[in-house]
């Protein structure tokens, strides 16, 4: 039994399959009716409007959105799934229904009932066409024939009954007609004469619980209460009994035939589903269940799926795999169709020729295929391996010519394993039932035999000279001439299938929901998980995989990324993908071809591989566009591509802004005419120090103050003149005065406040600054006052400043920051970008080897200083030098691109990051943002909350203040470790050295061993915090840190253990126990602390009376080596020890095994809780420390960065 989907509910009385989709109705004993997709196993819908007990029968309609149900309240209810509601109800049964269900051309319901009658409605008229009178007890079920017209139906009155319906076919109502018709053409409400007993099959010798068609013969199966199952067979004239299928040992509930094998299928209240034999008439198979008994039985029209409901739910299932048995290679498909092998050549047409015939199936229910593997080592003849399920596992060869002709037949070589696989030109491995593995010759002779380094469940081909073995979820690459492991990796689920790319140089290893893509040597590349079954998959010739579920094909790049090529009505078997045509099978075997729209992911994959006039053409002829494709190409980094097929003006506008590109944004700015899009304009080519664009927006914006202010800092003194003179046009008193006191015209504030009525100021200010043109004037209206009092005797000359370089004629005056941003299509920009490997993995962030073993230090005091105070700018916002492209003015004519010709030299920060591009390089230039990305590329880092002040103290460690001219910010510049700002090789100040990590995990030691544990935890957290940050010189030195690494988690895991006990109520008395017990098995690397461990579990196990776990622990004192500690504390063990013996017991049950070994023993960082040695566990990609799977996805509370279970490529302290 091949399990699609089970569920848990209330006893299930009815089931019915959707004739289309993949959904199935389950009927409940509590009167709810659910709708369910057993494809992904999820709850659709539940329809709860019948009253009074159970829904025994259930059916979904042909073609319409239609289901009927008939329950224990008399009432058969008829809904509409997509409107979620009962439409109608019909009444007329005065007991309960058992079965309902829709005729497949006339809109007729046919429905059984314990009132002894069958009824047959009209869906459409709402009425009833047809009482079936004539069985004496309850009547269990009713059906129509598939073809003819004719009801069987089974009673409890021990009779099956064949009903002829050919004269209800005058009263079929079409569709839309709307034509009533009711029991009054039919005779009375007692019987029709439209409606006419056939036969009566009398035989059970009990009440008979259903009967059902043949789909396609003449037959009828029955079962009953007397626990028998009779096989009868009906013609024109009379029907009679064939046979009668005994096993069952309690009553038969339900028995069909299948729709596609010659089977009989049965369940019954003693808690089995038997299969039988039809032509043989005897049983093949008997599936159990402990507790439940089974009650109905239903089978899918046209697939091979049965659904079966029991006392606790569902099951839907098939007999037998229909997965169908080929390999391409090449141009060539070796398929089994029929039970025969061929070989068909997809270039020429999707027919081959037949090969050879392969081994009949041991019974009826399964075909006892397992696989057929293709010898793609050997050029010049055919080697194919089919292997068997059957006799406990056995494989056929199959030897032939490369060039078959019409009488070709090879007969097969045969031998027993437990699986097979080609290994080279003319060898083979058999897995043999003991264990070892066989190398096999082409004449079926062992040439060689050996034990696998692991207990081996199966093998997969593995290359040339090569295995894969599998050992649970585990898969391992050896190498059979070298006689050693490769490599292994862990596919979630097991590895079922394998599939190797044409050239050999990837892999894929498919289970039942997860995909792992890997090189030849199965270096790990990248893996992704379905929510729905992954049935197939084949590498196409550009190295992206294609693959399909029971749902869709979908792709999968070498980066990663992936999508949906198109859905599917049904599931396919993809053999080969060439050319963009992908070639497939069905689940009939029949070999189909379809052409494959690969516009979306060759587009993605130029773009990964930097091809961009592939990238231009595929934007250009594949069609492609939508906002996916535009958050693909800002995702990747890639906005600019975007502008060459977005055509809405606004989106055009925000791409263009996003990566700086100023013509393209001024551009679509002037299609939308907008006054937010020019201020967006103007910030951005401010930034970008674009003086023209800027100036141009406040014109178009009528920002008369910013402009003026743009002409200040520019040192334009003549256009500042030029918005005094406007000012004043425009009467603005206020821009009048501003623009004089920015341009140091002194007699024009003068005349601005004399007009303004402030006659006093007005003479201050020209007395002050002695305009005597002005004062005498003034003095005759002041009246006598004398303002001369009020200047102060140290006054200055207030002038606006001196700009330090003025623009000369046709000079733009934008600011080159940058070098400006070419066209990205421009072929000469990238006809020599070297290409990246085409690999599964950026050649920059290979993971690197690692060593584990752990360092020492001493433990000499070291006096705790106070914490930096560290200042510095916001987060996030350290460089601001993303500048873009200069423009020409837009008010006067087109000048030369100036700034674009200036050629500006590297920055030291750019020279630092060209040479190597560590977290810690990263944020020494502030550039946050890209070092965090790579942070959570290497480290899964998901919080970054706690390096912020890690960022900035780091940032401002490497950089100094100089001070600038009068007036002018002061100027930062970096601090380097090796070379000077005119060296082409520099190296930045690295503030969280390996040296500075030691001093501070000593540091919180010191605090550890006067029991500051709270305090001592905030400090190993920092140090760990901060290594990611740090930058190695050497082996020596990245050994060093990753030790660092190994200590600050164990001593971070001790400290927080310890703090969390102390929180414990003294309730806990316990758990208090139980995690003192833990705090000895951290691995902390000062014998100090760990003598403390050991003494205050034993005190605490003690107290409590807990004598047999504080006597191991005792134990552990006095058998250590403490030093000069030990000898105050071993005598205190030794009599610990002593008085617990006595004893010999403990009164709480802990979670710690007192003989076990403490260094064996894991503990869950989430919970704190013991992992058992079966438990699946997750990592801390960056820390290492464990936890339960069930914290897989969550934030590491030992580091507080990564996420747990994360897939990585580990910490990088230094270049590779």
């Amino acid at each position: 039994m091949l399990v699609k989907c089970e569920t848990k509910s209330n006893r299930v009385k009815g089931l019915s399959f959707h004739p289309k989709l993949s959904w199935i109705l389950a009927s409940l004993h509590n009167g709810t009716i659910q709708l369910w997709d057993y494809r992904i196993g999820s709850l659709i819908d539940k329809f709860e409007e019948h009253e009074g007990g159970p829904v025994r029968g259930v059916g979904f309609h042909m073609t319409q959105p239609l289901f009927v149900s008939g329950g224990d309240d008399y009432k058969i209810k008829v809904w509409n799934y997509k409107m979620r509601r009962c439409i109608f109800t019909l009444l007329g049964h005065l007991d309960y229904i058992r079965t309902v269900e829709f005729h497949d051309e006339y809109p007729w319901i046919l429905s059984s009932s314990d009132d002894q009658t069958i009824r047959i409605w009209n869906w459409q008229s709402r009425a009833c066409i047809a009482v079936l009178t004539g069985h004496n007890h309850y009547v269990m079920c009713a059906h129509f024939h598939p073809k003819e017209d004719l009801i069987v139906s089974a009673s409890l009155d021990q009779t099956v009954r064949v009903w002829d319906t050919s004269g209800l076919r005058e009263k079929r109502v079409s569709i839309g007609s709307g034509a009533p018709s009711g029991p009054q053409g039919g005779g009375d409400v007692f019987g029709t004469s439209d409606a006419v007993v056939k036969y009566v099959l009398e035989g059970h010798e009990r009440g008979v619980n259903w009967a059902s068609f043949h789909p396609t013969l003449p037959l009828i199966v029955s079962g009953a209460d007397d626990r028998l199952i009779k096989l009868w067979r009906m013609n024109d004239s009379k029907a009679w009994e064939v046979d009668t299928l005994r096993g069952h040992f309690n009553n038969v509930s339900c028995c069909l035939f299948h729709p596609k094998k010659d089977l009989i299928l049965s369940n019954s209240e003693d808690r089995t589903i038997r299969v039988w034999d039809v032509t043989r008439r005897t049983g093949i198979h008997t599936f159990r269940r402990e507790n439940d008994r089974f009650w109905v039985l239903v089978a899918h029209r046209s697939s091979n799926l049965v659904a079966v409901g029991h006392d606790a739910g569902m099951v839907v299932f098939k007999l037998d795999c229909e997965r169908p048995l080929a390999q391409s290679h090449g141009n060539h498909l070796y398929v089994v169709q029929d039970r025969d092998v061929h070989v068909i050549d997809l270039d020429k047409q999707l027919t081959g020729k037949q090969m050879a015939s392969c081994r009949r199936a041991s019974n009826a229910m399964t075909s006892g295929m397992k696989s057929l593997q293709f010898n793609s080592h050997n050029p010049s003849e055919i080697n194919t391996l089919v292997f068997y399920t059957q006799d406990d596992g056995c494989y056929d060869l199959f030897v032939g010519p490369n060039q078959l002709s019409g009488d070709t037949h090879v007969s097969a070589k045969q031998g027993n394993a437990k699986a097979v696989t080609f290994t080279a030109r003319n060898r083979f491995a058999v897995l043999q039932h003991s264990g070892s593995i066989g190398i096999y010759n082409l004449q079926n002779e062992l040439s060689k035999k050996f034990d696998p380094p692991m207990p081996t469940d199966y093998i997969f081909q593995g290359g040339n000279n090569r295995i894969l073995l599998k050992s649970e979820e585990k898969i391992v690459m050896y190498d059979l001439t070298a006689r050693k492991v490769v490599d292994e990796v862990v596919v979630a689920g097991g590895v079922r299938y394998t599939i190797w790319s044409q050239n050999g140089q990837y892999v894929a290893l498919m289970s039942k929901h997860n995909v792992l893509l890997a090189g030849k040597n199965l270096e790990y590349c990248h893996s992704f998980h379905e929510n729905i079954r992954v049935k197939s998959g084949a590498w196409d010739e550009n190295g992206v995989f294609i693959y399909s579920t029971l749902s869709h094909v979908k792709y999968c790049l070498p980066n990663g990324d992936s999508g949906i090529i198109y859905s599917l009505a049904t599931p396919i078997y993809i053999m080969r993908v060439h050319k963009q045509f992908i070639y497939f099978i069905d689940r009939e075997h029949n070999v189909n071809k379809q052409r494959l729209n690969s516009s979306e992911y060759l587009f993605k994959l130029a773009l990964h591989r930097r091809q961009f006039n592939d990238v231009k053409m595929w934007i250009t002829n594949g069609r492609i566009c939508g906002n996916a494709v535009i958050g693909y190409l800002k995702q990747k980094g890639f906005p600019e591509v975007a502008l060459h097929f977005v055509e809405d003006q606004q989106t055009r506008f925000n791409l263009a802004l996003e990566y700086g590109h100023i013509e393209e944004a001024m551009t679509a700015a002037q299609e939308i005419n907008e006054p937010a899009s020019w201020n967006r304009l103007g910030l951005e080519a401010l930034r970008q120090g674009n003086q023209q664009i800027v100036e141009m927006v406040y014109q178009k914006t009528k920002n008369f103050d910013a402009l003026s202010f743009l002409y200040l800092i520019t040192g334009d003194i003549n256009k500042l003149k030029k918005m005094l003179k406007i000012a004043e046009m425009r009467q603005d008193v206020m821009s009048r005065f501003n623009n004089a006191l920015m341009l140091g015209a002194i007699d024009e504030r003068v005349k601005i406040m004399a007009e303004m009525g402030q006659i006093p100021l007005a003479a201050l200010t020209a007395k002050a600054h002695n305009l005597t043109e002005y004062v005498a004037k003034l003095e005759e209206q002041l009246e006598g006052t004398d303002v001369s009092a009020h200047i102060p005797g140290n006054a200055r000359l207030l002038a606006p400043p001196v700009p330090l370089c003025r623009p000369k004629a046709g000079d733009p005056g934008n600011w080159p920051l940058l070098r400006s941003v070419k066209q990205i299509f421009e072929k000469t920009t990238f006809e020599n970008v070297p290409l990246p490997p085409d690999n599964f993995m950026d050649a920059m962030e290979e993971p690197e080897q690692t060593e584990k073993d752990a360092g020492m230090w001493g433990d000499d005091d070291v006096t705790a200083g106070a914490e930096p105070v560290v200042a510095g700018a916001d987060w996030g916002d350290m460089g601001d030098l993303d500048l873009g492209e200069d423009l020409p003015a837009v008010d006067v004519a087109p000048v030369a691109e100036q700034g674009s010709t200036l050629t500006v030299g590297d920055s030291v920060e750019g020279k630092w990051l060209r040479a190597r591009k560590l977290p810690a390089d990263l944020v020494a230039a502030g550039e946050f943002e890209e070092a965090l990305g790579l942070l959570k590329r290497r480290l899964g880092l998901i919080n970054a909350e706690p390096l912020e002040p890690l960022f900035k103290e780091a940032y401002w460690a490497t950089r100094s203040s100089l001070a600038g001219p009068p007036q002018a910010p002061s100027l930062l510049w970096p601090l380097l470790a090796e070379g000077n700002p005119k060296s082409r090789d520099v190296v930045p100040v690295i503030r969280f050295t390996s040296k500075a990590i030691i001093e501070k995990v000593k540091e919180g030691q010191k605090l550890t061993t006067g029991g500051k544990f709270a305090d001592a935890l905030g400090i190993f957290r920092s140090a760990l915090q901060a290594i990611p940050l740090s930058a190695a010189t050497d082996a020596t030195d990245e050994k060093n840190l990753l030790d660092m690494i190994e200590c600050a988690r164990e001593y971070v895991n001790f400290t927080r253990l310890e703090v969390a006990r102390k929180q414990l109520g003294p309730e806990a008395l316990a758990r208090n126990i139980e995690m003192a017990a833990y705090l000895t098995c951290c691995k902390v690397q000062s014998k100090t602390h760990q003598c403390l461990a050991l003494q205050l579990a034993m005190f605490t196990s003690f107290k409590a009376q807990n004598f047999v776990t504080a006597a191991s622990f005792a134990r552990r004192i006095v058998q250590g080596s403490w030093g000069d500690q030990g000898a105050a504390i071993v005598p205190k063990a030794k009599q610990v020890l002593a008085q617990a013996e006595k004893t010999a017991s403990d009164a709480h049950a802990i979670n710690f095994d007192a003989r076990g070994s403490a260094e064996a023993l894991n503990v869950c960082q989430g919970s704190f809780k013991l992992i058992g040695a079966s438990d699946a566990v997750a990592q801390c990609p960056f820390c290492a420390s464990k936890y339960l799977a069930s914290y897989k996805g969550k934030l590491c509370e030992t580091c507080q960065l990564s996420e747990i279970g994360a897939n990585t490529l580990g910490i990088q302290l230094r270049p590779l």
